[in-house]
């Protein structure tokens, strides 16, 4: 009997979508192996290890997706790949000790925060080169680029402040005081608000751009699991602002909290130690890296279920996500 009309379309429609999904490809960075895993994670397999310098951890896709940069910590550089064959193209300069970076909307700078020397060491990418070095707080390591183009925010885990960076004149332009060793920042998508995440205090704080203070602060609280285990890390805001999602270190988990109202909505057990995390291009998936279990998570965020684990390495720690 011959397909009807809406029944082929609807096969078609699944293929299409299933074809998208297998042409995703993760990137994780593992720090004690001084390499860069490659993941099919529709299909839940390794591809390949590559080399790609001492203690990487950071790592970003470019705005077109056609280069992968990575922070090679011990190497004090960022390395620039390509995105299709993972050949080293060319190194940037970053500063001392490259963890964290940001880049520009536009592609054309990175901002990386440099945790020895109290800076942020801004590179513009085509010509390779550092256009400034900018004094911050002790132990500055989280750090975004509000997709608008105007701040750049930078956490200083010592010092306790997030620092705002106008993107123009390269200056610090106020301060806000945070809770304990920030670690890690994410501006929401419209670059109304941006989100920290306070390891030492348990917290996560939502500041208003305009004003740089904090309107909202979250707490965190998992039944059988200790407070002292409870360390936000990284964190990931979707484009419409409905959900925010952020790494609980130790404790094992994905929180879910509610963007509009901040109410904690969910706990999702993934591996240990999860730091960083990233979502699928269509935002209906979340990958944690796990640094201690040595693979990283996928999560269903329709269902809210972790459906599988990746093994990739040891100390997983960056991770990014290519269509």
């Amino acid at each position: 009997m011959p397909l009807s009309l809406r029944t082929t379309l609807l096969l078609v429609g699944l293929l299409a979508a299933q074809t998208a999904a297998q042409a995703e490809t993760v990137f994780v960075s593992l720090e004690k192996d001084n390499a860069l895993a490659v993941v099919d994670p529709i299909a839940g397999t390794l591809l390949k290890t590559i080399p790609v310098g001492l203690r990487p951890r950071g790592l970003a896709l470019s705005p077109d997706n056609a280069w992968l940069y990575v922070a090679a910590s011990d190497e004090h550089t960022i390395k620039i790949l390509d995105a299709d064959s993972l050949e080293e193209q060319g190194l940037l300069p970053s500063g001392d000790d490259p963890e964290t970076f940001a880049i520009s909307p536009k592609g054309d700078r990175l901002y990386v925060s440099n945790e020895d020397d109290s800076q942020v060491t801004v590179v513009d990418i085509a010509h390779r080169n550092i256009i400034k070095q900018i004094a911050v707080g002790v132990e500055p390591e989280g750090i975004a680029a509000s997709p608008d183009g105007k701040w750049l925010a930078c956490a200083s885990e010592t010092t306790n402040m997030v620092h705002w960076i106008d993107t123009q004149s390269l200056t610090v332009i106020e301060n806000t005081l945070v809770d304990p060793r920030p670690r890690a920042l994410s501006f929401t998508a419209d670059s109304q608000q941006l989100w920290a995440t306070s390891e030492m205090a348990g917290t996560l704080m939502v500041m208003d751009t305009s004003t740089k203070k904090i309107i909202k602060t979250i707490s965190f609280a998992i039944p059988g699991i200790s407070s002292g285990k409870i360390q936000p890390v990284g964190i990931a805001i979707d484009p419409q602002r409905r959900k925010a999602y952020v790494a609980l270190g130790p404790a094992n988990r994905i929180a879910v909290v509610n963007a509009q109202t901040y109410a904690v909505e969910n706990y999702l057990l993934v591996g240990s130690r999860v730091w960083n995390i990233a979502f699928s291009p269509d935002h209906k998936r979340l990958y944690t890296a796990n640094g201690i279990s040595n693979d990283i998570s996928l999560i269903d965020l329709d269902s809210q279920t972790v459906i599988k684990s990746i093994g990739v390495g040891t100390s997983p720690w960056g991770v990014a996500v290519r269509p």
